[in-house]
C-alpha cells in the first residue's frame, strides 16, 4: 500500500512540474548593466522578457532641427525626472516624421550617464505594464517606458492597463518610472460621428459632453505634458536637409547644390517631414561619396 502511495505521489509531483513549466512565470529582472535600452517581448508561451538593445541609434539633441520649442519641453521634463524632481508623463502628438520618436531617443543618449534608461513596449503588450513597473520599482535608475505610435481600438485591453498606470490605480505611482508615448492623434481612441449623439444641452444652452466622449478623451488627459508637432514648411525642410547633409560630411557647396533635388524628393513622397529629409540626405551623401 505504501509503495502504491509513493508512486502516486511521484506521478502527482511530475504532473505538477509539467503544469508549472507551461504556466506564465513572473517577469524576471535582467542584467541592468547590459544596456541602456530594453524591449519588452512576450514569447509564444506567454512569458514576458526584457531584451537588451545592444545598438541604440546614436542621435543627439542638437541634431534635431526646427523643433526647438518641443525639444525644450521634453528636455526640461526629462532633466527634472533624472534629477529626482517631479515630472510628468508625456504624450507627443502630431504630423508623422517630425521627430517625436527621435527626440525621445536623443534624450536617452543625453541623460544615460545620469541613470536614464528606456524600456520600449508594444501597444499589444501594455496589459503587462504592471509587471514591468514592479520589476523596476526600487531600482536606482530612472526608467522611461516608451510606446511608439500609440492608439487604441474599442475594447483593447492595453487601454485600461495604461490608464491605470497613468492615474487612478490603487497602487501609488512609482517615482522612477514615466510613460512617454507618441501618436499621430491626440485622442488615443477613435472618434465617430455617432459619439456626438451623447452630447446634451442644458436649459441655458450649455453643452455637456456625454459619457462616450468623456471616456475617449480621458486617457489623453492623464498625460501631464502634451507636446504637439506640426508639418514643416519648405524652408524648415531644407534647413533639416542641410543639417543632415552636414552631419554626413557633405561640403557646404554640395549642400547648396542639393536643394532642388531635396525638393523633388519631398514632392515625390508627398511630405516635407524630418524623416524624408534624413532619407534624402542619406541617399544624396551616398551618391556623392560614390562619385
Amino acid at each position: 500500500m505504501s509503495e502504491k502511495l509513493d508512486r502516486l505521489l511521484l506521478r502527482a509531483e511530475q504532473l505538477i512540474s509539467r503544469i508549472e513549466a507551461v504556466l506564465p512565470q513572473p517577469l524576471a529582472a535582467p542584467d541592468w548593466s547590459a544596456a541602456i535600452a530594453w524591449r519588452y517581448r512576450r514569447r509564444s508561451g506567454g512569458q514576458g522578457q526584457l531584451v537588451p538593445v545592444r545598438q541604440v541609434a546614436a542621435i543627439a539633441l542638437q541634431d534635431l532641427q526646427e523643433i526647438d520649442a518641443q525639444k525644450d519641453k521634453i528636455r526640461r521634463n526629462t532633466e527634472q525626472f533624472v534629477q529626482g524632481r517631479t515630472a510628468n508623463n508625456v504624450l507627443l502628438t502630431g504630423a508623422r516624421g517630425t521627430g517625436k520618436s527621435s527626440l525621445i531617443r536623443a534624450c536617452l543618449q543625453a541623460y544615460a550617464a545620469q541613470g536614464l534608461r528606456l524600456i520600449e513596449v508594444d501597444k499589444s503588450d501594455l496589459t503587462d505594464l504592471p509587471d514591468i513597473v514592479e520589476v523596476v520599482a526600487g531600482r536606482p535608475e530612472k526608467f522611461i517606458i516608451y510606446c511608439d505610435d500609440l492608439s487604441f481600438e474599442e475594447g483593447e485591453g492595453g487601454y485600461k492597463a495604461l490608464k491605470s498606470i497613468l492615474d487612478g490605480s490603487v497602487a501609488a505611482a512609482t517615482p522612477n518610472v514615466l510613460i512617454y508615448a507618441t501618436s499621430n492623434r491626440r485622442h488615443l481612441l477613435p472618434e465617430q460621428m455617432k459619439d456626438n449623439l451623447s452630447y446634451t444641452t442644458a436649459a441655458d444652452g450649455e453643452i455637456h459632453p456625454g459619457e462616450v466622449v468623456e471616456e475617449k478623451i480621458s486617457l489623453s488627459e492623464r498625460f501631464g505634458l502634451w507636446v504637439s508637432f506640426y508639418p514643416f514648411s519648405q524652408d524648415e525642410y531644407l534647413t533639416i536637409v542641410a543639417q543632415w547633409l552636414s552631419a554626413l560630411g557633405v561640403p557646404a557647396a554640395d549642400i547648396e547644390a542639393a536643394r532642388p533635388e531635396a525638393l523633388v524628393w519631398a514632392l515625390e513622397r508627398g511630405s516635407r517631414s524630418g524623416r524624408v529629409a534624413h532619407q534624402f540626405a542619406r541617399d544624396y551623401a551616398g551618391r556623392l561619396h560614390q562619385a
